[in-house]
């Protein structure tokens, strides 16, 4: 897709649309697990509480649908934005029109609510970022991806969760909502031009599902790459699914937990999705994968050190540390994920990769509580960081890119080896 937008208005528009997805995600997510706790729940059903992001995993199958069918008049991608983050905010909305706190089904329907409608957002976002960006400025545009996401979940998330006891529920409610619709103005503002024609509309429903949906079972290597995505980031998410409950435990209050997670966690998280961003190029995406990946597994190890007693600032530092390692892995992730996308299937192929990782890491933080629970938070977190080795291990075993560049190489010359890697690819799977 070719615009007329230079990249830094590119990003802009990314952050935003990204950003829009961390703020009612990160509330539910960050704030939704410290308030269970606080009301008794237990470490097993805070954890199961994670399946409601059950359709982050599942949007693959609806992805090839949004990949086919498009408004012309609002745009073939922006079409879906648009209403989905307005529907987002009236969600939002609607939860602070009840006086008080709303009860916890409610509060549970609307989280699930809430990921159905971000997660189809997520699907649209991904295929225009793959479509708007060229080769060149995909490590920042993921960095970003990343970034923007995570300044969402500080609004959201450890933002709201200090300012909850002050504001009280409708208010914090009614902010969030004001925010999204605040960020809803970037995309609202720009126009999407036309896709160009890819000989979609001669192929029916039934074949071009299975292309979707099945391609990957015929693509050299894809076994080992989807293993790849699930091991991943599984380790990581194993631990910080009881993180926040652990800080409860050691008997931290609710605003040094936001401050924590929300300010400080998040905050370094952001700084390393720009870091990784930045630097995957310059690496080398195999290069960058092991080393932000054994950088991740130490830091998860730190957590588990400071189970067997840390003051608040050590955890403040083991917490920051950990965010900045992990905001670097799944930015080169991300990366390598979008150059594995055929542009005819752009939203299809990436959303089936994030689908899997989703549910690899949501499998992870759903029996987190049952691990921690079993073998304590110290052992809990060792796993976790062993989890995050097996998959560096991996890594180092199984990815091998097919060409790379040397550093410095013209951004062009990039695309020249995508496009010839690309058409070798489809032949073979022909």
């Amino acid at each position: 897709m070719k615009t007329s937008l230079n990249t830094p208005m590119k990003l802009g528009l990314l952050t935003s649309l990204y950003l829009s997805q961390g703020l009612p995600f990160g509330f539910f997510t960050q704030t939704l697990p410290v308030l269970l706790r606080t009301q008794g729940m237990s470490l097993p059903d805070i954890g199961l509480a994670n399946l409601l992001a059950l359709p982050w995993a599942l949007k693959f199958l609806w992805a090839p649908l949004m990949d086919r069918y498009g408004s012309e008049r609002l745009g073939r991608r922006r079409g879906y934005i648009l209403p989905l983050q307005v529907l987002s905010a009236a969600l939002l909305l609607g939860l602070a029109l009840p006086e008080g706190t709303v009860s916890i089904p409610v509060l549970l329907g609307a989280v699930l609510l809430v990921n159905l409608l971000a997660a189809t957002q997520d699907v649209a976002t991904d295929g225009l970022a793959v479509e708007l960006l060229e080769r060149h400025e995909r490590g920042w545009g993921n960095g970003i991806q990343v970034a923007g996401y995570r300044v969402g979940m500080i609004l959201g998330g450890g933002l709201m969760l200090i300012l909850i006891d002050t504001l009280g529920w409708r208010s914090t409610l009614l902010s969030m909502g004001a925010m999204l619709l605040v960020a809803t103005v970037p995309v609202a503002l720009f126009r999407e031009p036309p896709s160009p024609a890819s000989g979609h509309e001669a192929v029916s429903l039934g074949p071009w599902l299975r292309e979707s949906l099945l391609s990957w079972t015929r693509r050299p290597g894809a076994g080992t790459w989807l293993t790849l995505l699930v091991l991943f980031k599984a380790g990581e998410h194993l631990a910080t699914g009881m993180l926040r409950t652990f800080l409860v435990d050691v008997g931290l209050e609710l605003a040094q937990v936001g401050w924590m997670l929300g300010i400080v966690g998040f905050t370094t998280g952001l700084l390393g999705a720009l870091i990784g961003g930045a630097l995957v190029n310059r690496l080398g995406q195999r290069r960058a994968l092991l080393v932000f990946g054994t950088l991740q597994a130490a830091a998860v190890l730190l957590y588990a050190l400071a189970a067997l007693g840390a003051s608040v600032p050590v955890l403040a530092l083991v917490c920051g540390v950990e965010h900045l390692a992990s905001g670097m892995a799944t930015a080169t992730l991300f990366t390598v994920m979008m150059d594995q996308c055929r542009p005819e299937h752009a939203a299809s192929d990436y959303t089936l990769q994030a689908s899997l990782v989703v549910l690899a890491t949501g499998a992870a933080a759903a029996v987190s509580g049952f691990s921690a629970q079993a073998f304590g938070y110290a052992w809990h977190f060792t796993l976790s960081a062993a989890v995050c080795a097996l998959a560096v291990v991996w890594v180092a075993l199984t990815f091998h890119p097919p060409r790379t560049l040397a550093p410095g190489a013209h951004p062009k010359a990039a695309d020249r080896i995508q496009t010839q890697t690309k058409q070798t690819l489809t032949k073979r799977t022909q």
